[in-house]
């Protein structure tokens, strides 16, 4: 823009050029502004007479404003005047860096601003742009400080101009978001923001309003993204002027909107990105190729293709998952007192009940709610307030209806709402109320039971689900959306026929003020049941590899003598030792006994009554010898273990830690207190899996319904438009043929396959080549012999179709 207006500069005298001893050539201040970036040094001279023209283009202009000269617009009765100011001082502010030792320099860009600061109302408008482009130029050159030239600039924005209050405004945001680039510098952020605070808070509409959109747009862009700006800007609801107030209220309702907008829009243009680029997916068939098929370049170059492919798979999974990511933000959530800021909203909302508008009142309502529900407050009077508009021919009656549902939360007494929730059922669920009143009315309840269930009764909700055979598909949908969540919320209030298949059939609501507290882990219960199921399918293993192996007797065995050969101790006991062990099932652990395979099946012939909770250990499982009391009692026969075996067995022990603690001889039980108690970062990583695995199964048992936590409620934005009825009707006859027109455009016209082969442009194809090949002499008299058989039999057949034996004589 500076560049712009330096070129309409006016030419300078060439008088003034002869006083320093040059030649009288003709130069503009384009090109002299040139030629002193080049060569500073040696144009100092002109430099001071242009600056001389400048102080006294601005004392002549002075005195014109002071004698008003002026007319009604504001524009000077002598343009020129004007028109020579706004030349030099853009001429100066370009050059001005150039000369930084300069006195007149250096007091250049104060002199300007405090111009531009004591006569801005007076100055015309286009000498008041280009004074500012000339500041603005000088600012960004670091030669003024922009916390000293602030408090101006917001000024500046409050005058009637608006290219002046454009460029104004767009400066400020650029220069204190080119500030906070890099890195964040508090010192003077926290200077610019207490400049930016105060004039939010003076009484002038003006500037606190100009000052309030600047902090705005600056934590829209999150430059200012910290909680003094959030509280600033909320703190803007309790300006004493109703417009001040409006663009508030205004920002914290659609921050959400413009984040949901924002975000749908880049969803949009990723979606035509994607149908214009073709999906790319890796086969096994392109990894095959890479790997075996065509020369050493060729896999070279699949090999790097597939490597692209997969990283571009890579980078596509890495968005989705930060995309799935849930990154909330509201200003709202950075007040330091809620209560206090609801409280005294809501004060304000019952002072100014009669002379506010009811748009407005209807944006105190929404965000004094959406503070209830953020937070989890009690307003004991908001809900009798709410109460009085519960009227299905209220004005915007879903609006106030979200906000209703919005203020309801797990922390607020049921007495308290229990009045609202009645109005509702009453006013829009009945008989005699029209479809649209019965959805929503269901919706609502839906709604407010699944934030407070204890609201719902048992005679109530069996009349409401009696709507779901309604031939309205509204109502229906709605009656059924109600039954749906109390078969998750509490079974027991439904008739038998309405429950379904409930995966909790004891399922009930915690009562008021009911806290579930953790004693442990969360989730551990889950680590136990899974050891438990992996410890028995590791002990089957086990026994199986224990009966397969062969075995050598020794007396030294029997004798209970232990192996020297750095194997697993076995140690043999006599048949009494051998009851107590079976008897006893705290016997330790690491003591060994191995059966032969025979004698196993013989005596488990004999013993059916066996004890199925005997703990099998992981090196082999210690199987006792139990005949009838009354008959006979055998000795165990133990052997000696193959390094073979211990090595499969080690191998299977490795799949659960308890069963390894066995092998090397510690004590376990089933529970996690008998360990160390400590878990370790895998143990918590299989929790995690359990959990997810847990929760798929009863996502899946429950048809895709997941009952939101309160955390999960709270930060839900409930929207008016989601409460009413969306039943997609049944597109006509002629609405179906556009969409299938529409879908027709881009193909071209129908053609036969013959028609399209005719058109083919280019050489032959194969088949034609072959055709057309030249073949040696036997090969063609080969093919003429063949064809004139062919014709014959043709011949032969076409004269009679029967030439066989008659069936009749």
């Amino acid at each position: 823009m500076a560049p712009e207006a330096s070129s309409s500069l006016p030419d300078l005298n060439p008088e003034a050029i002869l006083a320093s001893g040059r030649d009288a050539e003709k130069l503009s201040l384009p090109a002299l502004q040139s030629k002193m970036k080049s060569d500073p040094e040696g144009y100092e001279m002109e430099l001071q007479l242009i600056y001389s023209q400048f102080k006294s283009s601005m004392e002549l202009f002075k005195d014109q404003a002071a004698m008003s000269f002026t007319s009604a617009s504001g524009i000077a009765a002598d343009p020129t005047v004007a028109k020579n100011l706004g030349d030099r001082a853009m001429f100066l502010a370009h050059v001005a860096p150039f000369y930084p030792k300069m006195k007149q320099m250096s007091e250049f860009p104060g002199e300007l601003a405090e111009f531009l600061r004591a006569s801005a109302r007076t100055l015309p408008s286009g000498l008041r742009v280009h004074v500012t482009q000339a500041l603005i130029l000088l600012i960004n050159r670091k030669m003024v400080d922009t916390e000293k030239i602030l408090e101006l600039f917001m000024e500046l924005q409050t005058f009637g101009d608006k290219t002046l209050r454009t460029l104004a405004f767009s400066h400020v945001v650029h220069s204190i978001r080119k500030m906070n680039q890099k890195h964040k510098n508090d010192k003077k952020n926290r200077a610019l923001q207490s400049i930016l605070f105060s004039m939010l808070q003076q009484e002038d509409e003006t500037k606190a309003r100009r000052s309030l959109i600047t902090l705005c747009e600056l934590h829209r862009r999150k430059v200012w993204f910290d909680d003094r700006t959030a509280n600033a800007i909320c703190n803007a609801c309790f300006h004493p002027s109703t417009r001040i107030m409006v663009a508030a209220l205004s920002f914290l309702l659609d921050y959400e909107k413009i984040e949901n907008g924002s975000d749908s829009d880049d969803a949009d243009s990723e979606e035509e990105l994607e149908a214009q680029q073709p999906q790319i997916v890796v086969s096994k068939e392109a990894i095959y190729k890479a790997q075996h098929k065509g020369t050493s370049a060729s896999k070279k170059k699949k090999k790097a293709k597939l490597q692209r492919v997969i990283r571009s798979m890579k980078k596509q999974q890495r968005s989705s998952a930060q995309k799935n990511v849930s990154s909330y933000y509201s200003p709202l959530k950075h007040l330091k007192d809620p209560q206090g800021f609801a409280e005294k909203l809501f004060s304000r909302l019952l002072t100014k009940t009669g002379s506010e508008r009811f748009e407005v009142k209807m944006m105190l309502l929404k965000v004094i709610t959406r503070v209830v529900g953020l937070y989890s407050l009690i307003i004991e009077n908001l809900y009798p307030f709410l109460q009085k508009y519960v009227q299905p021919h209220q004005r915007d009656v879903t609006s106030l209806l979200a906000a209703a549902v919005q203020a309801c939360h797990d922390m607020v007494p049921p007495d308290f709402v229990q009045p609202l929730f009645k109005q509702i059922v009453n006013q829009f669920v009945h008989d005699k109320s029209r479809t649209e009143a019965i959805s929503v009315g269901l919706n609502v309840v839906r709604e407010i039971c699944l934030r407070m269930p204890l609201l719902m009764t048992e005679d109530l909700l069996q009349d409401l689900v009696l709507y779901k055979k309604s031939n309205e598909k509204a109502v229906s949908s709605a009656a059924r959306s109600l039954v749906t969540l109390f078969r998750e919320v509490c079974p027991s209030l439904l008739l038998k026929k309405d429950r379904g298949r409930p995966i909790h059939p004891k399922a009930a609501p915690k009562a008021y003020g009911e806290v579930t507290v953790a004693t442990n882990v969360p989730g551990v219960e889950l680590l136990e049941d899974d050891n438990g199921s992996i410890d028995s399918d590791t002990d089957d293993e086990l026994i199986s590899s224990s009966d397969r192996e062969e075995d050598v007797v020794s007396e030294s065995d029997c004798d209970g003598s232990d192996n020297d050969d750095g194997g697993i101790l076995s140690k043999g006991s006599s048949s009494e030792d051998d009851f107590m062990l079976e008897e006893d099932d705290s016997e330790d652990d690491a003591n060994i006994s191995y059966e032969s395979a025979d004698a196993t099946s013989e005596d488990n012939d004999q013993n059916g009554e066996s004890d199925e909770d005997d703990e099998h250990e992981a090196s082999g499982s210690l199987s006792s010898v139990r005949g009838d009391d009354a008959n006979h009692e055998r000795r165990p026969k133990f052997g000696k273990r193959k390094l073979s075996d211990f090595d499969e067995e080690l191998n299977a022990a490795n799949k659960s830690l308890r069963a390894l603690k066995k092998l090397a001889g510690t004590r376990t039980n089933d529970t996690a207190d008998a360990d160390d108690g400590i878990l370790s970062n895998e143990d918590f990583q299989r929790i995690k899996e359990l959990k997810a695995k847990k929760e798929a199964r009863v996502a899946l048992n429950a048809h895709g319904f997941k009952l939101p936590s309160s955390d999960q409620l709270s930060l839900k934005r409930v929207d008016a438009a989601k409460l009413e009825a969306n039943i997609r009707r049944k597109m006509t006859k002629d609405e179906r043929l556009e969409l299938v027109r529409a879908g027709r455009e881009d193909r071209g016209k129908y053609q036969a396959r013959a028609a399209i082969k005719k058109k083919k442009t280019g050489g032959l194809t194969n088949k034609q080549k072959e055709h057309k090949k030249a073949l040696p002499r036997a090969a063609k008299m080969a093919k003429v012999s063949r064809s004139k058989q062919e014709k014959k039999r043709k011949q032969q057949r076409s004269g009679k179709q029967f030439r066989g034996r008659k069936a009749w004589k």
